[in-house]
């Protein structure tokens, strides 16, 4: 109750400070924020976290999920070293286990179940270490998905299309990037209004869509124009297929990271650089 009297109380005073009345549609409620920004009654950061908050309802499974064709899945006949060395590479804690294809899921397997096999590696039994599996349709919200999380002590999820056929995977991590995921990274670049912004001394974040050609006059670098137009189209090359947040590839002098992604494209890069005087 007390909870709710604090919100109704900030919004009162946002909304009686700017002439307005209490908004009843998200829309009103994006444009008070804005208001509120521009009357420095709250900041930016807090304006942004607020808007994406409003759009977490709204959006659905199918937003966030891992696609079927980027899920990383253990195949049941796996042997625990290829286990152990899969789990390394990918960086998870938690997996489908499928029987074949990767609609034939079997189970969740967490990798913290695998530790008390490390020395008795001739005891090791997959199938007795899987857990249910939970399944969420594509369209569930996000927010009845974290009640689901949250009523089945799970952070994984199935999703699921209208058939039953398997379309990819959530996780509770994926969820909450949703509402606070990247909004340092946005930041930086949106306020700034430019395609480059330096972070640190050798570090920078750059709009994927900016031109090469940009990009090489700014680093006076010579990476190659002719099989790409833009920055995130050279290392969507450089990987070859569709890349996650986080990963990585490099072309001297520059590495370059995924720090954010949709399903069909980059859309901005961590980048650091080593000038030749630096090599």
């Amino acid at each position: 109750m007390e909870e709710r009297s604090d919100r109704r109380n900030f919004w009162d005073r946002v909304t009686q400070k700017l002439g307005k009345r209490v908004p009843t549609s998200q829309e009103e409620l994006k444009q008070i924020l804005q208001e509120a920004q521009e009357a420095e009654m709250i900041d930016e950061y807090t304006a942004r976290l607020m808007a994406r908050a409003l759009e977490f309802s709204s959006r659905e499974a199918r937003d966030v999920m891992v696609t079927y064709s980027q899920m990383d899945v253990i195949h049941v006949q796996d042997n625990l070293k290829d286990i152990i060395d899969f789990s390394f590479k990918t960086a998870h804690s938690r997996f489908p286990v499928v029987a074949g294809d990767k609609d034939e899921i079997l189970g969740i397997l967490h990798t913290r179940d695998l530790f008390n096999y490390f020395f008795i590696p001739e005891e090791f039994n997959l199938k007795s270490l899987l857990r249910e599996p939970v399944y969420v349709s594509e369209g569930q919200n996000l927010p009845a998905l974290v009640k689901e999380f949250r009523d089945k002590r799970t952070h994984i999820a199935i999703v699921v299309d209208e058939h039953g056929g398997v379309s990819g995977l959530v996780t509770l991590e994926d969820v909450i990037e949703e509402i606070f995921g990247d909004i340092e990274d946005e930041f930086d670049l949106i306020d700034n209004e430019k395609n480059i912004v330096q972070t640190g001394s050798d570090t920078y974040y750059v709009n994927a869509t900016t031109e090469l050609e940009e990009f090489n006059e700014y680093f006076s670098s010579h990476l190659a124009e002719e099989d790409a137009d833009t920055v995130g189209g050279l290392v969507l090359g450089l990987f070859g297929y569709l890349p996650k947040r986080g990963e990585v590839a490099k072309s001297e002098p520059f590495v370059f990271q995924v720090a954010r992604v949709d399903k069909r494209r980059i859309l901005l890069l961590k980048v650091r650089y080593t000038s030749n005087e630096d090599a």
